[in-house]
């Protein structure tokens, strides 16, 4: 006898339950895009006038002169650095994947002599830090103070994402590697035309974690080339100019009295304006990696 199958029809529960996640998500939506809204009217907004505060998600007297005040067209440091920090991001998120990968792929290996003790001696460099002074040592030793590749190399490996990486290898099935073999592949032959294609999205999560952090990293110029000026970066230079406007507030003050607009920069209005300046970079070239960085996130976790 044959069942009958019900039709699936939508209940008022069900309408109910959607309509409350739509309202999350629209509260999560806000929730997450308010600050960056805030911060972009506060960066239109006229520098003295933000200090009477009520800035929502509209400027109250509208202006580019932050944005023209702080990337001034007339500093060619600024631009230079620029390319530098373009140049440190591009050269160290291609250096520290191409690394990270190669030793996440050696880990990866069951036959590989003393694995244990490169993971454990690995993963006690997560726990262990010596300190700000032996660091600078260490690099004044090897000879890298206000040297560009003092940006590069003490970043090159990251442990954290190494086990990310290797994670992820491990779980491809391990028939691949042995029927390229028998093919008569090598190892480099293994991994660049088996594996990196298939670990794509963990591969493009991690370049994205070390691009960030290259773009955003000021404290390592402040730290290793503070007096070299042909190797300062644009947040460098950006925190040198929230800095001088720190010093300057005292005297901007004066200009609220009457509430008179004023092109003077503020601390407030150069903490937006730079946020604005170094988060855009990012945020135009997310999407292009959006789909490999959520696939990453979810199948690329440490097990260890």
């Amino acid at each position: 006898m044959l069942k009958k199958v019900k039709s699936l029809t939508r209940t008022n529960e069900d309408t109910i339950v959607d309509i409350i996640v739509y309202i999350i998500l629209g509260i999560t939506i806000i929730a997450s895009l308010y600050p960056f809204i805030n911060i972009l009217a506060i960066s239109l907004n006229d520098p003295m006038d933000t200090y009477r505060g009520g800035i929502t998600i509209f400027p109250r007297i509208f202006t580019t002169q932050n944005y023209k005040q702080v990337m001034d067209l007339s500093d060619g440091q600024l631009y230079h650095a620029a390319l530098i920090s373009i140049l440190r991001t591009v050269t160290g998120t291609v250096t520290s994947v191409f690394c990270t990968l190669i030793l996440a792929y050696i880990l990866s290996k069951n036959d590989l002599f003393l694995k244990k003790f490169f993971i454990v001696t690995i993963v006690m460099t997560m726990y262990m830090f010596g300190g700000i002074i032996p660091e600078y040592i260490v690099i004044q030793k090897l000879g890298l103070i206000n040297k560009f590749p003092v940006y590069i190399l003490p970043q090159m490996l990251v442990p954290f994402y190494i086990f990310i990486v290797r994670t992820y290898i491990q779980d491809l099935p391990d028939s691949l590697r042995e029927s390229a073999r028998i093919d008569g592949a090598g190892e480099f032959t293994v991994l660049f035309k088996i594996i990196a294609p298939l670990a794509m999205p963990v591969i493009a999560t991690v370049a994205l974690f070390v691009a960030v952090a290259q773009w955003n990293s000021w404290f390592d110029t402040f730290l290793y080339a503070p007096s070299k000026k042909e190797l300062s970066t644009l947040q460098y230079e950006l925190m040198k100019k929230l800095a001088s406007s720190m010093q300057n507030l005292g005297n901007s003050r004066a200009r609220l009295q009457g509430n008179r607009s004023s092109n003077q920069l503020t601390p407030l209005a150069v903490q937006a304006t730079m946020t604005v300046i170094v988060t855009l970079p990012i945020v135009c070239f997310y999407p292009f990696l959006q789909k490999y960085f959520v696939k990453g996130l979810t199948l690329g976790g440490v097990k260890e």
